[in-house]
């Protein structure tokens, strides 16, 4: 594979850093990768030629960070004027994970979107048991038409889908701070009037938490 290649060494084709990559086939037929680095330290797209300080050998990471000593001065500190500033601090070092170095670009696509939905308060949702391999049937009034019919489990997805994607709206709402109060409240109460609407399909989940949950009256 082309990031194995020994002329890649040391440079962003063979860092375990190197993510979501693309291959492009160029006019003399030669093989170029580009994609993106993990820690952002070149903005995309990143081609595998590019390299910098922070280049670790795919598959090769397995030493950890040893700590830093702290260094005592026996001079004394001289104290500091009133009115001055604050003497500036060391730089943080933030140092990934040996586990998230080693992963795959799939890998880390993963552990990103279950954090997100932990963060969003977006959770795997279970169907009631007795919905499972259910079907909708769509039975239209004209005769000579065919019916439609729809997957329990497809329809139970897309309702889940709406309602995890109103979840996220109502967080923005809340957090948007050029909204007014009382144009979030008036946004809110739109968003509250779709989970009412929605209240009909709360028979389809297996936990009670999970339902819409509308204005009072709308379940």
């Amino acid at each position: 594979m082309s990031h194995d290649r020994p002329d890649l060494d040391g440079r962003c084709g063979t860092c375990a850093r190197f993510v979501r990559v693309i291959e492009t086939v160029d006019q003399n037929g030669e093989v170029k990768r580009k994609g993106e680095c993990l820690l952002g330290v070149w903005a995309p797209p990143l081609f595998e030629t590019n390299t910098c300080r922070q280049y670790v050998k795919r598959g090769t990471f397995t030493a950890k960070p040893a700590p830093r000593e702290r260094v005592r001065s026996s001079t004394p500190r001289a104290p500091r004027a009133a009115g001055s500033p604050p003497p500036p601090r060391e730089p943080y070092v933030f140092t990934l994970p040996e586990e998230l170095l080693d992963m795959n670009a799939d890998e880390f696509r993963m552990v990103l979107r279950e954090v997100i939905r932990d963060e969003l308060g977006v959770a795997d949702v279970s169907m009631g048991g007795r919905w499972e391999g259910g079907e909708v049937i769509l039975k239209p009034g004209k005769e000579g038409t065919a019916e439609k019919r729809i997957p329990l489990e497809a329809l139970f997805n897309k309702v889940v889908l709406i309602r995890d994607k109103l979840r996220v709206l109502e967080q923005k709402i809340n957090a948007n701070a050029k909204l007014t109060a009382e144009e979030k409240v008036q946004m809110q109460q739109y968003v509250t009037g779709c989970y009412g609407s929605l209240t009909t399909f709360n028979v389809l989940f297996a936990d009670k938490a999970d339902h819409f949950v509308g204005q009072k009256g709308d379940d």
